[in-house]
């Protein structure tokens, strides 16, 4: 879905090349414009002739349709289960009733659900994450680090210069302020543990059960950073104090945030 099919061909060739293709897991997005079960079939086909595959690990709505339901969507994902090109079928983005409508709508399981989750947005505790516990779904967490916050790179005085962060709530300076106390936890379980404040964000995330995390990385370093949260273990003192901390923030939205998250909101109400 990203950057118009550029991701998954670069991806393809990088697992050709890494002689990688039949024993990795790939999984990509169904970006939802016109989600009609004809062209969820055609993208799907276009998206496993870029990667080279033939058949698609998990495929994913990345978004719930502000004005349709996913009847015809899980029609056309239904075809493509049937002919085996897809093997799973997952959402992004969906509250807890639409991801069971969803799976009405397959007549299947929807296995998982890719949504915001980390300490600053511990939303999927409150359903999604029981729900996944008690039906054997998958939570597939993005953004585990708050989009950098969580790293201590951000603060009032050190902003972004990114449109895509300088114009999320998280970075308003009142958010910035209200993240410190959960950055000085998160310092504290870090130092105990020789890590890094990141590491333990995602090793906070990964201790829910049926939740893995996709950070980004834009280096080397940064990967195997993160991959090396994934042998943390937190205690259960440890983790209590960083819940403590993620419910006591308390973010504030303005400006640009605020008329995207009411235009949302408005979507999501028709």
């Amino acid at each position: 879905m990203y950057g118009f099919g550029r991701s998954e061909r670069i991806l393809g060739s990088a697992l050709r090349e890494a002689g990688a293709l039949e024993t990795s897991f790939v999984a990509t997005k169904l970006f939802p414009a016109l989600p009609v079960a004809p062209v969820v079939e055609q993208r799907a086909v276009a998206s496993a002739n870029r990667l080279g595959v033939r058949q698609i690990d998990l495929y994913q709505v990345h978004q719930p349709h502000p004005l349709l339901r996913d009847t015809t969507t899980m029609r056309g994902m239904a075809a493509l289960q049937r002919v085996g090109l897809v093997d799973a079928v997952g959402v992004s983005n969906y509250s807890l009733e639409r991801w069971q409508a969803a799976e009405e709508a397959l007549g299947a399981a929807v296995l998982s659900n890719q949504v915001e989750f980390s300490l600053l947005q511990p939303r999927a505790e409150r359903d999604l994450v029981p729900h996944a516990v008690k039906n054997d779904r998958l939570i597939i967490a993005y953004s585990p680090l708050a989009m950098g916050v969580l790293s201590g790179r951000y603060t009032r005085e050190r902003r972004p210069t990114s449109w895509i962060r300088t114009s999320h709530p998280l970075f308003l300076p009142s958010n910035l302020d209200a993240a410190r106390p959960v950055l000085n936890v998160l310092r504290d379980v870090a130092a105990a543990h020789d890590a890094s404040p990141a590491q333990i964000a995602l090793a906070w995330v990964i201790r829910h059960p049926n939740v893995v995390a996709i950070p980004g990385a834009s280096s080397v370093a940064q990967l195997e950073s993160n991959v090396a949260a994934a042998d943390i273990e937190l205690t259960d003192e440890e983790y209590g104090a960083l819940k403590t901390a993620s419910d006591a923030f308390e973010p504030t939205v303005g400006g640009r945030a605020r008329a995207a998250a009411i235009l949302r909101g408005g979507l999501r109400r028709r």
